[in-house]
């Protein structure tokens, strides 16, 4: 038997790198401001008011001005995590070598799928700051289930929204969320690799072997700077002009509440799809259902929203399209969908 191939010494300065690129961008812009932010959701039992209507009891009509400032309140809150997300996604194919990448997350079987799931708990991004970063893992040679967990466990399994949640809505919210969670980034995520796989085997019948990616050159900074670039080019100019349309047309989405509408079974699932396709930044979920809860919105589309706006939004889904097949993506919003229902009938059962 051959000992493993050692890592070379560019290859070993290139992942330190990535790890201090990590370590330091998360600390900045999500660990310590999620740390002050926990205090000011102890204290006041609120994080902010709605992304979607503000202050006002419904949002904006239809129209340029809605889509602008939502734009512009979105990529305030994002702007910071979207570089990092872009600056992750280069790091992961050029500082890290490729083969390594494959061995870890390149397998179809369920371990890559829960390491990955796993990996994602600190990082703690919304799905579109997190696509940036699952794209460079496809690119990287990383399996559909590896990608998916990772970039479904970043807002399903963020601890910093979990402490939010209880403080701000109750606890009982956040056992309602670890469940889904986990269901989604383990139970999904690996579903989907399984309906790729199968596809992958009927359409070339026989053994086929995962792949792994050509090797790249060393790192270098040049090369960082051009994925970068490439990942910019190819995912943030659709992530900004449907951002924009989704805003326009939030009082579609989001009509405005008074308890009769709010207590409706149908609400759920119109509450189901509109927030599989809306874009939210991280834990703005939160003060969405909290200021609809004071109009009169019941549990059961409270629990809808806060299962499926954090999971899943249109633009993430369109730019993981570069990496991750349409059938896997299309498996995962109905999922998405379907666990918003469900969640939302189980909160109503359990009297929430």
């Amino acid at each position: 038997m051959r000992p493993p191939a050692r890592l070379d010494p560019a290859a070993v300065r290139g992942i330190a790198i990535f790890v201090i690129l990590v370590a330091a961008g998360l600390y900045y812009v999500k660990w310590n401001p999620s740390y002050h932010r926990a205090f000011t959701a102890a204290s006041r039992h609120s994080i902010g008011a709605s992304i979607v209507s503000g202050e006002a009891a419904a949002p904006p009509a239809v129209g340029w001005p809605a889509a602008w400032s939502y734009t512009i309140a979105y990529f305030k809150a994002v702007w910071q995590a979207v570089i990092l997300g872009l600056l992750i996604g280069a790091g992961v194919q050029v500082l890290v070598p490729c083969t390594w990448m494959s061995r870890r997350f390149g397998h179809s079987g369920f371990a890559s799928t829960a390491v990955a799931g796993l990996a994602a708990v600190p990082s703690m991004m919304c799905t579109c700051c997190a696509a940036p970063a699952a794209v460079g893992l496809a690119r990287s040679g990383a399996s559909v289930g590896a990608i998916l967990a990772y970039w479904l466990g970043n807002p399903m399994l963020n601890p910093a929204t979990m402490i939010f949640t209880g403080f701000v809505l109750g606890w009982n919210w956040v056992v309602l969320r670890i469940v889904v969670g986990t269901a989604l980034v383990l139970g999904v995520a690996q579903w989907a690799n399984g309906l790729v796989a199968e596809n992958s085997r009927a359409a070339h019948p026989g053994p086929s072997p995962t792949a792994p990616p050509v090797a790249h050159d060393r790192p270098s900074f040049a090369r960082w700077a051009g994925a970068v670039w490439e990942l910019s080019r190819c995912l943030i100019p659709e992530y900004v002009v449907i951002v924009m349309a989704l805003g326009a047309a939030r009082a579609w989405l989001f009509p405005a509440m008074n308890p009769v509408i709010g207590h409706s079974l149908w609400l759920m699932g119109v509450f189901a799809i509109g927030g599989t396709l809306f874009v939210v930044p991280t834990a703005a979920e939160i003060p969405i259902v909290q200021a609809l809860m004071a109009l009169g919105l019941g549990s059961g589309g409270a629990a809808a929203l806060l299962t499926t706006l954090p999971a899943a939004g249109l633009p993430a889904l369109l730019m993981l399209r570069r990496g991750v097949p349409a059938r896997a993506l299309v498996a995962v919003s109905l999922a998405v969908v379907a666990l918003g229902v469900i969640s939302g009938g189980a909160a109503e059962a359990l009297g929430f």
